[in-house]
């Protein structure tokens, strides 16, 4: 077909030749930043051939892009190279933190811009790694990813991040993380007892062959498709699965397919996504440090969930407590719980762990959950004996209760008149000891967000 087929029988009349429009003067990267939305986005910087050199992520895209051109930025040693050869920048807008963070590892995965490697620490980026071979794949945080039989996304930025992300896609897709071999056929995974995740209903539970592989495999598809970065597509394809469900009065389905869309579309978050991160660093083998402490207390069971409390005392006399959780021999961030001290006056520690021991466990026996399968009080034989006062008070069966003492480290049983002290390189004591640190250093951080509260009052 010639240019001239599709021209109209008769000619418009010729028009009068426009005004040649005005030189646009080009703007400065700074000027640009300027304009910059305050959501979050992607943002591309580029050298003096177009080039992009490097791939930043921010929750404000405005306020993010903007400090690379301060003062500081410009003497700072990991920045100052990257400034003065940022001849250009654009950005890529997204709807919440987590798009932003995927979207940022995908353009590094694809463009491998030249600073982005090297402002890196010494460490290797971090990796969210799925399994593929397994009947019920995992999700993991890895740093040195497996050469076969994963799918891999990344490399990320920020590790506190990625974990945060993880925590935070686990509510929609409800993946397991642990290190179980779950095989779909084997039947002894009917009599195992699901942690504490599925509670909360953020797992589905395969190591109780709760879900079939064919329906988790359903789920890790979905959370694939959202790390490629096609979350209108999965939207979709969830929408017509609810009307389906629906429409084959599969009414549960459907409203959990329902609940699901609703995160997707907004994934709120309270704080940023390093407030949701689980504890990185874990200084022993989780699972020799259960295998450990159901060996050394003759446990009849592995113990898959450890609860420490500990007490700390604010200036003035009032007194605050923690409670962490960790479950299969690592932290749990979500059952982290505060306690101010209500019916102790002044400093009392016994009389302080009796309230929490008693508020933590009436409350479990009340809503019907699970005691943990051992209770870690920090201290010696005087916290043990309030704790385990405090549960005969209860009336009910007390969970397996100890106490570490900080000095000697030395632990103590209820009946028995001496202390055990076993070995410093016991993996079962290295646990302890973790637990007991863990809640050491949560109780001294409501401590101290009380003081600074206290501070402002004032």
């Amino acid at each position: 077909m010639s240019d001239t087929d599709n021209l109209p029988d008769s000619e418009p009349p010729e028009a009068e030749p426009a005004a040649p429009a005005p030189a646009e003067t080009a703007q400065t990267p700074q000027e640009k930043v300027r304009k910059f939305p305050t959501t979050p986005g992607v943002y591309l910087m580029k050298d003096a051939q177009a080039r992009v050199i490097y791939v930043g992520k921010a929750v404000n895209l405005k306020s993010r892009a903007s400090s690379y051109f301060n003062q500081a930025a410009a003497v700072e040693r990991r920045t100052a190279e990257l400034v003065t050869e940022i001849a250009d920048i654009d950005y890529l807008e997204t709807e919440t933190e987590v798009d932003a963070l995927l979207l940022e590892a995908r353009l590094i995965k694809d463009i491998r811009p030249r600073f982005n490697s090297e402002l890196k620490d010494d460490k290797t980026f971090p990796y969210l790694e799925i399994t593929t071979r397994e009947d019920f794949p995992r999700v993991e945080f890895t740093r040195t990813p497996k050469s076969k039989g994963t799918k891999l996304y990344g490399p990320f930025t920020n590790a506190k991040q990625l974990r945060g992300t993880i925590t935070v896609l686990q509510k929609i897709f409800r993946f397991r993380n642990c290190s179980l071999d779950i095989e779909e056929g084997d039947e002894k995974w009917r009599w195992f007892r699901p942690c504490l995740l599925h509670s909360i209903n953020q797992c589905t539970a395969p190591c109780n062959l709760r879900i079939s592989k064919e329906d988790y495999r359903k789920d890790i598809n979905k959370l694939k498709l959202f790390l490629d970065g096609k979350k209108d597509r999965l939207l979709n394809e969830m929408r017509k699965e609810m009307l389906a469900a629906s429409e084959a009065k599969l009414y549960e389905k459907a409203a959990r397919l329902r609940d699901e869309i609703q995160l997707l579309e907004s994934i709120k978050l309270r704080g940023n996504l390093e407030d949701h991160a689980q504890p990185e660093v874990f200084y022993i083998d989780p699972k020799k440090g259960m295998q450990g402490l159901k060996k050394v207390f003759g446990l009849p069971e592995l113990p898959r969930r450890i609860e420490g409390v500990d007490i700390a005392h604010l200036q003035g006399g009032e007194t605050v407590a923690s409670l962490v959780q960790f479950i299969d021999g690592l932290p749990f961030k979500h059952g982290y719980k505060r306690f101010k001290i209500r019916t102790v006056k002044g400093i009392d520690d016994f009389a302080s762990i009796r309230e929490v021991v008693s508020r933590r466990i009436r409350r479990l026996h009340q809503e019907g959950e699970t005691f943990p399968d051992i209770l870690l009080i920090d201290g010696g034989k005087g916290q043990l004996n309030a704790a385990m006062t405090a549960m005969r008070e209860l009336g009910v069966e007390p969970p397996f209760t100890i106490s570490l003492a900080k000095r000697e480290e030395e632990v103590f049983v209820p009946g028995e008149t001496e202390p055990r002290r076993l070995s410093r390189h016991s993996y079962g004591l290295r646990l302890l000891q973790y637990v007991r640190d863990e809640s050491h250093r949560f109780a001294q951080h409501y401590h101290h967000l009380l003081r600074k509260k206290s501070h402002f009052d004032e």
